[in-house]
């Protein structure tokens, strides 16, 4: 008999972002119907699923529910970081633990979170590093109006002006806004070489259509004279964008069809399989250890390092690094790096421009 463990999935089903949230779960039930058919493995997941409805107010209780009123101690879930930072306080009260499965900004650290997507030095800075050299240092940035946007901008503007770069324009929407307008006016008169795009949502979805349309009119503003970046937009959201997708350069650690991590199947995108890696990952940790499920996740990873995805000190993973193109509907790697350590606080690959002194008197 298996032991029949319950799984929170703490996923929007609705709302600006519903289309990261159902890659997200479509991810954890493949992972969990393979592991209940899986014959080797003495557990079996019972997902418990909440949805949000994009409302950030419903994360925080709706995450206390489960672990205060179901057998789960382990959530999947969250899609921005304005919701993993209302959930955080709740899973160290209640002793639990969430996977979360979406790229971030980094600069965090818990002892009750894993994070199987990428942070920062793992999707941001490898694509600034690539697309000045090719395509120029004057950047416009955009953002939806949280951490997010503000931390990946702010990130960007250090590594571009140590690049000897300039941002040249900066602008945030509130999430689910589709006012574009002003930001497609203001890249219209910078005239950038770059576009890095933190939008989520609604908003990048109309972003994008309208810089599409400001390209037809305008060459300067093709693709190929002056690209739209992004670190979140994977395969989930290209019916969303449709042809505007066309020429769009993200970075992530996985494109579906790409061999490499995870490696065990045709993932729709790396949302999905970051997902699936982190109810695989669990289950191993959990497997033959009864009672298991219940540890700290401190306890849990003492003693693994080396032998699965998690780092133990950052709870960060290790992944590849792709830059991928939007062409013809897919994406199509154009470079790629193996295996980087996550580095949450940049500890180990930021670079900084030296301080300059003077003497105050």
């Amino acid at each position: 008999m298996k032991r029949r463990i319950e799984l929170g999935l703490l996923l929007s089903r609705s709302g600006s972002y519903s289309l990261i949230s159902e890659a997200c779960r479509s991810g954890a039930l493949a992972a969990i119907a393979r592991i209940d058919a899986d014959p080797a493995l003495d557990l079996s997941f019972v997902p418990v699923e909440r949805d949000p409805g994009g409302n950030i107010d419903a994360y925080g209780p709706l995450c206390e529910e489960i672990l205060r009123d179901t057998g789960a101690r382990h959530v999947v879930g969250c899609i921005t970081s304005w919701s993993r930072k209302e959930v955080i306080p709740t899973v160290e009260k209640f002793g639990g633990t969430l996977w979360y499965a979406v790229p971030y900004e980094g600069f965090e650290a818990s002892d009750h979170v894993v994070y199987t997507h990428a942070c920062p030095n793992q999707h941001l800075l490898p694509l600034l590093d690539w697309v000045m050299p090719v395509h120029g240092r004057r950047a416009y940035l955009t953002g939806s109006n949280y951490i997010w946007g503000w931390e990946m901008n702010r990130l960007a503007r250090e590594r571009i002006t140590a690049a000897g770069g300039e941002v040249l324009g900066e602008r945030y929407l509130p999430i689910g806004s589709r006012e574009v307008g002003r930001m497609i006016e203001e890249v219209r008169f910078a005239r950038p070489d770059f576009i890095l795009n933190s939008l989520i949502g609604p908003s990048s979805y109309d972003f994008m259509a309208a810089y599409h349309a400001l390209g037809l009119e305008d060459a300067a503003f093709l693709p190929e004279n002056c690209p739209v970046l992004s670190c979140n937009v994977t395969e989930c959201e290209l019916p969303a964008l449709g042809q505007a997708a066309e020429g769009l350069v993200a970075a992530g650690p996985y494109f579906r069809g790409v061999p490499g991590w995870p490696g065990a199947g045709n993932f729709a995108s790396s949302h999905e399989a970051a997902a699936f890696a982190a109810v695989m990952e669990l289950a191993r940790l959990l497997a033959g250890r009864e009672g298991a499920e219940n540890w700290p996740l401190s306890q849990l990873l003492a003693g693994d390092r080396g032998r699965g995805i998690v780092d133990p000190e950052t709870h960060h993973t290790v992944l590849p690094v792709i830059i991928a193109r939007v062409e013809g509907g897919v994406f199509r790697p154009i470079k790629r790096w193996e295996a980087v350590a996550g580095d949450p606080y940049l500890t180990r690959s930021r670079q900084s421009p030296a301080p300059v002194l003077r003497v105050v008197s």
